[in-house]
């Protein structure tokens, strides 16, 4: 018989423990102790942590493998979740931080052209559950960015309950600003995160300035084009006060041009953004080329003397497929 996840039937769970201060001790033990085994529980008694370790799982997702780059020390995550759907996160480590890129669907419906995670298709949407997952699994962490397969607003439901349990108190009571939410711009799906008035930072795939590229590259672009999106961005900024960043990939021939820097830098200033610039990294599923350093400092130049903040991010983890763009779900047999 397949366990129960607790996160996705809390309702069914509080209703097996019968008295509400034993979720609250449970709870204490996931989120303070990150300790995810019932029959670790000490205060518990025992046939109820026996009955809830045969029945009910607080991580419901098995790791399959994981890759540690060589160079930089990233670790990526491959899970499998109780009907084989494969999914992946990524951890990047430094000296001060801690920071998980999570994933909250497998696969994307959007098909972005250059990514490795929209060539895969879309398989369906992750479970609350399945996401607090891959959290806690890698925990203790100074910074969330969702960032992985898939994306965030597609999955609105479970993505706010995750937010919840994040920034919840008296769950795992981490800060709204330590955690990004990377979105290619569904506009209603912004204004509704907004009004729940937290102070979430989001970031907006952009990667093209002008609807004609930026339709090329992601055909998402046909439904929300660049102004309307902006709009909404414009609007969770003066909501929430949330930190917005513009996300750039930049692309040999593509959209690395002198002209779109300028038209780039005029989105940012509108709507309140910082810029990060990312190199483009190659995967087997595109034809695309990463833009000559030389293109990539002029780009760069460009924004910060139009008065963008502005940040080269050279990705981490690329010798394991684990960089922006590259996540694919892909089973391998490396492991630590």
């Amino acid at each position: 018989m397949s366990k129960k996840s607790f996160f996705d039937h809390s309702d069914e769970f509080d209703h097996a423990v019968e008295k509400p201060y034993r979720t609250r001790q449970i709870l204490e033990w996931v989120f303070s102790k990150y300790v995810f085994d019932f029959s670790l529980m000490t205060d518990l008694p025992l046939p109820l942590r026996q009955k809830l370790a045969s029945e009910w799982d607080i991580i419901p997702l098995t790791e399959l493998s994981r890759q540690q780059s060589k160079e930089d020390g990233t670790v990526k995550f491959l899970f499998q979740a109780g009907d084989h759907i494969l999914t992946e996160s990524v951890l990047m480590t430094s000296r001060e931080r801690r920071t998980l890129c999570v994933s909250t669907q497998a696969g994307c419906r959007n098909g972005c052209r250059f990514c490795a995670t929209g060539a895969m298709g879309f398989q369906r949407d992750l479970t609350a559950g399945e996401i607090i997952g891959q959290i806690l699994y890698a925990s203790p962490l100074t910074n969330i960015v969702f960032m992985g397969m898939g994306e965030p607003l597609d999955n609105f439901d479970s993505l706010t309950s995750v937010l919840h349990l994040l920034n919840d108190s008296d769950k795992m009571n981490f800060g709204a600003r330590r955690v990004t939410i990377s979105t290619v711009g569904i506009p209603d799906k912004i204004r509704e995160l907004a009004n729940q008035n937290r102070q979430f930072g989001l970031s907006w795939s952009l990667h093209a300035p002008d609807d004609e590229l930026r339709s090329f590259l992601m055909p998402i672009n046909k439904a929300y084009p660049i102004r309307k999106v902006m709009n909404a961005f414009k609007y969770y900024k003066k909501t929430t006060g949330g930190n917005l960043t513009v996300e750039y990939i930049l692309i040999k021939g593509v959209n690395d041009s002198s002209s779109a820097a300028l038209k780039t830098a005029g989105i940012a200033l509108e709507i309140g953004a910082k810029v990060n610039l990312i190199p483009y990294n190659p995967h087997p599923y595109a034809d695309f080329y990463r833009s000559e350093k030389e293109t990539i400092e002029l780009f760069s130049d460009i924004l910060q003397k139009e008065g963008v903040i502005t940040t080269l991010r050279e990705s981490k983890g690329k010798d394991i497929d684990a960089a922006c763009g590259q996540l694919a779900g892909r089973h391998t047999k490396e492991v630590l």
